[in-house]
């Protein structure tokens, strides 16, 4: 009997639903990825943002395994390793990667790729890894620069925590190809995509085989499973068991405020087909804390357990911490074959602060920043970051650095020198028209907005000029607001916007979280200069 490679055991990804308007945002991918050839990353640490701490509580609950927005997320081991990427959607550097030996405790080593894809141009989305003949591939989304279509392209390497070299595109079909995923059967590569779902007939998730190289399509596409119901189909991945294949699926809305996302599976004695559908779908949905779940990857543990990494939102922050890494353990049924997944128990974790004192030269792999609208400039030197860049047109906001927020209530600070007209400062950042901060531009510290793309400043107050002053943002539920200045970091003078708090519920975009970070708009001449950030979880 055909079986699938151990190593290589299973994988999806996704995040769709809704048609981008790409066309529409300006591309800076040239210049971004001019700037991101010269860019450093330092070896992972403390500063990677992800909890290495458990603490004991006496209330059981399923824990994010890599908090934060990581949709659609892929997992596969080699031998005692597991290595981990997710969405990225319009932060670079695209698709972090993460490393781990127990798939509970996971530390990022880098980013699939430090520079833009040449042909690519937006919506970075399910990234595929699999392991084949000594390398290791990574299938994923991009919008092509042309004409907007999301095509699948392909990338290798042989070290992750070196990066991938992009191979280009591997397949472009009709309006959309989405949510790549690779098998091995027979000694032969086969890839599945959801396809139509654009169009004005039912959604489909198709496979064609590969050519060894793993690099072309080398065959027609057949049908796996049709949309006749149009509830969503897509987010699938393949496992064979007990003689059957086993098509996982999520079905519903992927994103936001309404998603609805949920994980079905259906069953078939041959890989290309007719799957039936479990009787008893959904085999997974919504818990007590957490929403939206699907979307993920099945690997076999060292100890021969399937686990399904997957993401969800968290009934608390929801779509202001986004869609984070969870995990579940497949139960199969000894009767009927069919499994059930049950998420993990884990006792809560303890979420890391976050410091940044730049004293390293190369930047931290916990920045982003939003690729489409500037091409940030970036020099660290003795314990200073120097930022500046080129936003794109339209960009109101200006050039930000961000980091993915772990929890709904945070504070976040820094130290900058006020030697410049430039406005430079702390930042909550949805797109370049949706964002929130304060900052400091000649004699003044501001509160200042931007909400549907126009810019206003909501308070000013006078400052000395000529000096550092540090900044702080208080966030409570991921977007109610408070803003302090302070000339030593004891004394904190408030800067109110009229309202007990400034409510930024229009800043997530429909499939991301929105970021808190740093930010400079001025002259590329008249940089920010910031001797520290900070994010304390409270």
């Amino acid at each position: 009997m055909p079986r699938i490679l151990s190593n290589n055991v299973v994988n999806s990804k996704a995040a769709s639903l809704f048609l981008l308007l790409a066309l529409s945002f300006p591309v800076f991918c040239l210049a971004v990825a001019e700037h991101q050839s010269g860019f450093r990353y330092e070896a992972p640490g403390r500063n990677t943002l992800i909890p290495t701490n458990r603490e004991d509580s006496s209330r059981r609950k399923e824990n994010p395994v890599i908090p934060g927005d990581l949709a659609d997320p892929s997992v596969i081991r080699k031998g005692d390793v597991y290595y981990a990427t997710g969405t990225s959607s319009e932060w670079a550097p695209h698709f972090p990667l993460f490393q781990s030996r127990d798939l509970l405790h996971w530390r990022q080593i880098g980013y699939v790729f430090s520079q833009t894809p040449a042909w690519a141009s937006a919506s970075f989305w399910a990234p595929e890894l699999f392991y084949w003949k000594g390398t290791y591939y990574v299938y994923y989304v991009a919008r092509k620069k042309s004409d907007g279509i999301s095509c699948i392209g392909v990338a290798t390497s042989k070290d992750p925590a070196k990066g991938f070299t992009d191979r280009g595109i591997l397949l472009e079909f009709g309006k959309e190809a989405i949510d790549p995923f690779v098998i091995a059967e027979d000694g032969r590569l086969y890839m599945t995509w959801k396809a139509y779902g654009l169009d004005e007939r039912p959604i489909e998730l198709l496979v064609a085989r590969l050519s060894d190289d793993g690099l072309k399509v080398d065959s027609a596409h057949y049908t796996l499973l049709r949309d006749d119901e149009k509830k969503g189909l897509e987010g699938q991945c393949l496992v064979r068991r007990n003689g059957y294949y086993y098509l996982f699926y999520s079905v519903g809305n992927c994103c936001g405020r309404g998603c609805s996302y949920e994980v079905e599976v259906a069953q078939s004695a041959s890989l290309l087909g007719p799957y039936t559908k479990f009787p008893g779908n959904p085999v997974f949905s919504e818990t007590a804390d957490w929403k939206c779940t699907g979307h993920g990857t099945i690997v076999t543990s060292k100890e021969g357990k399937d686990f399904y990494l997957y993401h969800a939102y968290s009934k608390t922050d929801d779509v202001y911490t986004g869609r984070q890494g969870m995990l579940g353990e497949l139960r199969w049924d000894a009767q009927t074959g069919w499994p059930r997944i049950r998420p993990l128990g884990e006792k809560a974790g303890t979420i890391k602060n976050f410091r940044d004192d730049f004293s390293k030269t190369a930047l931290s792999y916990a920045w982003q920043w939003d690729f489409r609208n500037s091409a940030p400039r970036v020099k660290i030197e003795k314990g200073n970051l120097s930022l500046s860049g080129l936003p794109g047109v339209g960009n109101r906001t200006g050039t930000v650095l961000t980091v993915r927020p772990l929890d709904g209530d945070y504070e976040i600070s820094t130290e900058v020198a006020n030697h410049n007209a430039s406005l430079k400062g702390l930042v909550l950042y949805g797109d370049a028209g949706q964002s929130v901060g304060v900052g400091v531009k000649n004699d003044t510290v501001q509160v200042w907005e931007v909400k549907k793309g126009e810019r206003s400043v909501l308070q000013e107050s006078v400052i000395p000029r000529g000096e550092h002053l540090q900044l702080k943002m208080k966030v409570e539920k991921g977007y109610q607001c408070r803003f302090y200045w302070s000339k030593d970091g004891n004394t904190w003078n408030p800067l109110k916007t009229g309202e007990v708090y400034y409510n930024g519920e229009f800043l997530p975009p429909w499939d991301r979280s929105p970021r808190p970070g740093l930010m400079h708009q001025g002259a590329v001449a008249a940089p920010a200069d910031f001797s520290y950030f900070e994010m304390r979880y409270r």
